[in-house]
């Protein structure tokens, strides 16, 4: 898996970068101290996972973020790459400004202080996109910043039983197989309902999916 680093804080970066290269399924492929260089780094290298750190100068990780998920690099059509996955670094899991990352696609969010072994699984789990990264803190951003609507979204009606079920178990952080041994189906066909899930609320992935749940009301966060 290859990563790009983005912290305005060379010593983060340096340290980040020694936990990551001492395992062998993973590489440090860029680095940038802003915003902006971040946004130029990763269309220039097109890593698998980005480390963005939330407040940076020129632009923010919000904004780089912003700009990285939304305007990618053109691909030669007969072999697209995928977007990378986006983990917000923070030094503060209750912070307006990483609720934000979340909502303009970041798939998660690491704490500055986390162990190495948690930076590690945390790159890992957002390459697989097979779960979420602190579903319970997710919960309490939710909670916190979202923007509830008072009306439910389209997509809600368009969901069938089993996918609203599955979009619930999702957002507890359960996986695939776990959903499957909770609903008594398949793991085959559990992937098939995330992927309509993902489709009919417009998400990229399945942090966006609970984070639109959960502004639309469709799931409650308290």
């Amino acid at each position: 898996m290859r990563v790009v680093l983005a912290d305005d804080e060379r010593m983060v970066r340096t340290a980040l970068r020694v936990i990551l290269e001492a395992e062998p399924d993973l590489t440090v492929v860029g680095e940038a101290s802003t915003g902006a260089e971040a946004v130029s780094v990763v269309r220039a290298v097109r890593p698998d996972v980005v480390l963005m750190d939330v407040r940076m100068p020129e632009i923010d990780g919000i904004r780089a973020t912003e700009q990285i998920l939304g305007a990618p690099a053109p691909a030669p059509a007969s072999a697209p790459v995928p977007l990378p996955r986006v983990v917000v670094v923070t030094t503060f899991e209750n912070d307006s400004y990483v609720y934000e990352a979340l909502r303009v696609g970041a798939s998660g969010f690491l704490l500055k202080r986390a162990a190495a072994e948690d930076l590690v699984r945390a790159v890992r789990l957002v390459a697989r996109s097979d779960s979420l990264l602190y579903p319970a803190a997710l919960r309490g951003l939710a909670a916190e910043y979202s923007r509830r609507r008072p009306e439910a979204p389209r997509w809600a009606s368009r969901l069938t039983d089993r996918e609203a079920d599955v979009l619930r178990l999702m957002a507890t952080g359960l996986t695939n197989a776990e959903i499957a041994g909770r609903l008594g189906v398949g793991p085959a066909t559990v992937k098939s309902h995330v992927a309509a899930v993902l489709a009919k609320t417009g998400a990229r992935d399945r942090t966006q999916a609970v984070i639109a749940a959960y502004e639309s009301g469709f799931i409650s966060p308290g």
